[in-house]
């Protein structure tokens, strides 16, 4: 009851505000983007700012940590492409988009906010050194085997390059790299400054989950659901049992490090498979329903698994 009433009810009850309020038109796609512009460039990155400023870093990175779910994310990368082509005969730069819809979590708009209501400013670290690596290690492969598939010219160091410039131009990132800084120095954050990030940044997860919940709205169900129906099994179930299985049988993870690898590794599919089907023209309607499903469905999945992964 502490996980439905404490952290299931809070967050997916905001997520559900957000989709109604979009879908009777109260909350239109202007203002969402307003909202949403504000909780990635301010809220979230002052929110993770303050957390990481204020943790106690460990005398030494937990290597397996970001072991464990980065081969559990290509594996289920890999299962999808295999899925892909022996059940659904789909192109090879079709099952990269697929692959990265098994394998790329929602770490932003839903991973955040869930993390840090369920774990605390605690888990702000291992949420640092996730975010940091995301985008970075999952991206280029993708985008390398859909360019190769279809013949395109760019090169491995200009796909390297555009992402890189990408990454170090997300505020999330900043914020966290400062925070970092103020941790590594022992500088304790200014006052003022402190109250800023303080009061903005507590708007970090409502904000986040009622801009996710009326983004929702874009998505719908539709075509053959069998494709739909294997990404989020990979997603959801596969994955962060892979995560599990390398954290606790394979490497020696820290328990909240494991827990908040776990989670992460359950979140539903990221808005970006989604955008990288649109500029691919590959598979938009398998990734979409893959998101709204597995967005609706994991709701009963992460209670589950905060029930099982309780401090």
């Amino acid at each position: 009851m502490d996980v439905i009433f404490g952290i299931i009810l809070p967050v997916f009850g905001t997520l559900a505000l957000g989709y109604a309020a979009a879908r009777f038109g109260v909350f239109d796609e202007a203002a969402n983007r307003g909202l949403s512009l504000f909780v990635f460039n301010f809220a979230l990155p002052l929110m993770l700012f303050r957390a990481i400023a204020q943790a106690d870093l460990p005398e030494a990175m937990p290597w397996g940590y970001l072991l464990s779910y980065y081969i559990g994310a290509f594996g289920v990368f890999g299962m999808a492409m295999v899925a892909a082509r022996a059940l659904f005969a789909r192109r090879t730069d079709e099952q990269a988009v697929l692959g990265l819809g098994a394998g790329f979590s929602n770490t932003g708009m839903l991973g955040i906010p869930l993390v840090m209501t369920a774990y605390g400013p605690s888990a702000a670290l291992p949420l640092f050194v996730m975010i940091a690596c995301h985008s970075l290690l999952m991206l280029p492969p993708t985008t390398a085997l859909i360019e190769a598939a279809r013949g395109g010219k760019q090169s491995a160091a200009a796909t390297l390059l555009n992402l890189g410039r990408s990454v170090l131009g997300t505020p999330i990132i900043w914020g966290l790299s400062c925070g970092l800084a103020f941790a590594l120095s022992g500088i304790e954050i200014p006052g003022p400054v402190d109250a800023v990030a303080k009061g903005l940044g507590g708007a970090a997860t409502p904000c986040a989950l009622f801009a996710l919940g009326a983004s929702l709205t874009r998505y719908s169900l539709g075509g053959n659901l069998r494709e739909p129906a294997v990404l989020v099994a990979l997603k959801t179930v596969v994955h962060p049992l892979l995560v599990w299985l390398l954290a606790t049988q394979v490497f020696d993870v820290p328990p909240l490090w494991m827990m908040t690898g776990v989670l992460l590794a359950a979140l539903p599919a990221g808005i970006t498979p989604y955008l990288f089907a649109q500029r691919y023209n590959a598979c938009q309607s398998t990734v979409a329903s893959a998101v709204f499903l597995s967005t609706v469905l994991s709701v009963f999945t992460l209670s589950g698994l905060l029930f099982l992964l309780r401090p």
